[in-house]
């Protein structure tokens, strides 16, 4: 249930990515709230693999990145394959936090962009003025409402119990309200890309 990071990654970040196809195979609902970096499967190689590096500087864990990059660009795959629907909330922050450079990031807000017109992606960005009725929370992951992956600094916690995943999905939900989306969404992404000049 509680993984610290250390020990997840302990042999590098490929196999995580590999563990964790099946699970992103079988579920046909993700739920994903994103309060610091774009979820992993809306990253483009480019971010990934600066944050990938940042992370494994971090945490000291053994250098895999170009593999573990091509692992998660794999088990992406299941946004473009598949019946698989998402929904997916992003702060408006996670816009501008750089965890790569800035042609990575233009790369990384363009394909985010793209990803919008797809029929089984439903993404919304929470204003960073918006009027919160709830906090920004630390990044969860739903699956077909039988487990959240929470991510916090120094661990991934896996809920099962059902009163605490009908929490995550109650916040998901209130996080909604305030979040824009379509044209007014497209708006925020651009005036990000506005910003790297």
């Amino acid at each position: 249930m509680y993984v610290e990071w250390r020990q997840i990654h302990k042999d590098g970040m490929r196999r995580v990515h590999e563990q964790t196809v099946p699970l992103y195979q079988r579920t046909r609902s993700f739920r994903v709230y994103a309060s610091n970096v774009m979820p992993g499967m809306l990253q483009t190689a480019g971010y990934a693999a600066g944050l990938l590096r940042a992370i494994t500087i971090f945490q000291g864990t053994p250098d895999d990145v170009e593999d573990a990059v091509a692992a998660r660009l794999n088990r992406s795959r299941v946004i473009r394959e598949g019946d698989h629907r998402f929904a997916l909330l992003l702060e408006e922050t996670v816009l501008y936090y750089r965890v790569c450079d800035d042609e990575a990031m233009r790369g990384q807000l363009e394909y985010l962009l793209s990803i919008m017109g797809r029929p089984n992606v439903a993404l919304g960005i929470i204003p960073k003025r918006a009027r919160r009725t709830v906090w920004p929370l630390e990044a969860f992951y739903s699956f077909d409402d039988q487990q959240v992956a929470v991510e916090t600094l120094t661990a991934e916690i896996n809920l099962t119990t059902p009163g605490e995943i009908r929490t995550y999905l109650r916040a998901f939900a209130e996080l909604s309200r305030g979040a824009v989306r379509g044209e007014s969404a497209k708006g925020l992404i651009r005036d990000a890309l506005s910003a790297l000049g």
